[in-house]
Order: structure tokens, then C-alpha cells, then sequence
């Protein structure tokens, strides 16, 4: 059974002057690490989620997922929706709502061992919510609709979702 690399730091890429991370450098199997960096989420003009305790998944050819603590999430305004998936690394993961905005998010309840980290944190598709930031800067969603990875100036691609990349 794949196993995450475990945490290897515990902080996110650098800052001003540093150069962007290379998708094509992360790991697969995917690995999570703890980050520091300041995510924020907002939908219908106000805050559903803010942390610096979130964890980056970082799987080849993926920008990062930021998945939130709950604790960090406005849970009254969250609810878990229908429908769930297979990672073949990560376990079975559930989606969740908010009023009227559908799988905005997605989380994995019972994850796969190596993942247990993740138990109790929602990760955020950025093209579904009003605005996802990291450390301030506006988050480009990952192209495809089906992946939720979080594009900034942090990481480089070229990322898979887009068309002509599915077999990647």
C-alpha cells in the first residue's frame, strides 16, 4: 500500500526572492507537508475558512492542495454533500457544501495509512469559492475541473488537468 514521505518540513516554499517549486519535483506516491503559510478562503463575500496549520499535498505534475483544519473552518456554513471518490492513494473522500454552492471542498474521513494526517481538515476547490489566497496572494485554480490544486507563484508547471494532459 503507497505510504505519504511523511512530513519533510515545516514550512511552505519561500518567500520574496526564492524561486518557484517544480511540479515535475514532487513525489508520487504524493507526500503531505505541515505549512505556516497564511490560506484563506472566502465565499458569498466572507470568510469560511483561515489558518496557518493547514497541510500541502504535493503529488508530480499537481500544484499544491491545501487542506484546512476544521477548527480553522466556519463549519456552520459547511455541510457534507453527496457523492464520493477513490484516490488511489489518499482513501475514499466525501464533499462538502455551503448553502447553495456544491462540492466546494472534499475530505477523507478514514484516510489510507500514511495519510491519517489529513483525518479532520477540508480541502478547497479554488474555482468554486469567491477567492482562495496564500500569504496574500490570489490563488489560480488548477485547470480541469476535477483537480483542486492551488497555482501560485510559488510552484511552476506545467500542471495536468488541462486538456491534452490526462494521460499524464
Amino acid at each position: 500500500m503507497a505510504r505519504a514521505r511523511g512530513p519533510t518540513s515545516s514550512s511552505a516554499p519561500g518567500g520574496a526572492g526564492s524561486h518557484p517549486e517544480s511540479v515535475w519535483d514532487y513525489p508520487r506516491p504524493p507526500r503531505w507537508d505541515p505549512s505556516g503559510e497564511h490560506v484563506v478562503v472566502l465565499l458569498a463575500g466572507r470568510v469560511l475558512a483561515d489558518t496557518r496549520r493547514s497541510l500541502r499535498v504535493l503529488e508530480t505534475s499537481h500544484p499544491p492542495v491545501y487542506y484546512i483544519p476544521v477548527a480553522d473552518i466556519d463549519m456552520a456554513r459547511v455541510h457534507e454533500g453527496r457523492g464520493t471518490s477513490w484516490c488511489e492513494f489518499k482513501g475514499t473522500a466525501v464533499y462538502w457544501d455551503a448553502g447553495e454552492a456544491r462540492a466546494i471542498g472534499w475530505s477523507y474521513p478514514e484516510p489510507s495509512p500514511g495519510f491519517e494526517a489529513l483525518r479532520g481538515h477540508i480541502a478547497f476547490y479554488p474555482a468554486r469559492v469567491e477567492k482562495a489566497t496564500v500569504d496574500g496572494e490570489l490563488v489560480k485554480p488548477q485547470e480541469g475541473g476535477f483537480y483542486g490544486g492551488w497555482i501560485t507563484s510559488r510552484v511552476r508547471g506545467p500542471f495536468k488537468g488541462a486538456a491534452g494532459t490526462h494521460g499524464w
